[in-house]
């Protein structure tokens, strides 16, 4: 019986330089999952603004020792402020036209909320298997 030759048998398995490491993963899933949560607390009747809330405490306290959660955590905060801003627009809408603008707020804040809930999720699953995940429509105010 013959031994392989050394190019035949497989590398051990390492991060590739450059991987996020398993904290970063998790810290960046916590960055995206972070949003549903402060919606949660903050609930229907508070408008859900709490949603910007977690990514921005995430992104604040690892951004300079971790740069996947800092990109992510920045990604996070970008797309939920998107969101909150677009979400009030529909609002300042209903308020001016006295009512009206509900007949297109409220289809859009529904097409928004599934939206925000899919792609928050993709984005908390990207992020643990260490993908740099980017939402669409998302406005890039931090940089």
């Amino acid at each position: 019986m013959s031994v392989p030759p050394e190019s035949v048998t497989p590398p051990p398995n390492e991060p590739m330089a450059g991987a996020p490491s398993a904290e970063e993963r998790q810290w960046a899933m916590f960055a995206h999952l972070s949003a549903l949560l402060g919606a949660l607390l903050t609930g229907v009747w508070g408008g859900g603004w709490g949603c910007f809330i977690g990514p921005l405490v995430i992104w604040l306290v690892k951004k300079d020792t971790m740069p996947f959660v800092n990109d992510q955590g920045k990604e996070a905060l970008n797309f939920n402020i998107t969101v909150a801003i677009a979400f009030v627009v529909l609002f300042l809408l209903s308020v001016m036209t006295f009512g009206i603008g509900l007949i297109i707020a409220i289809p859009l804040w529904i097409i928004i909320g599934i939206s925000w809930l899919v792609f928050t999720i993709i984005a908390a699953i990207k992020a643990n298997e260490g993908v740099l995940y980017r939402y669409p429509f998302t406005l890039r105010l931090i940089k």
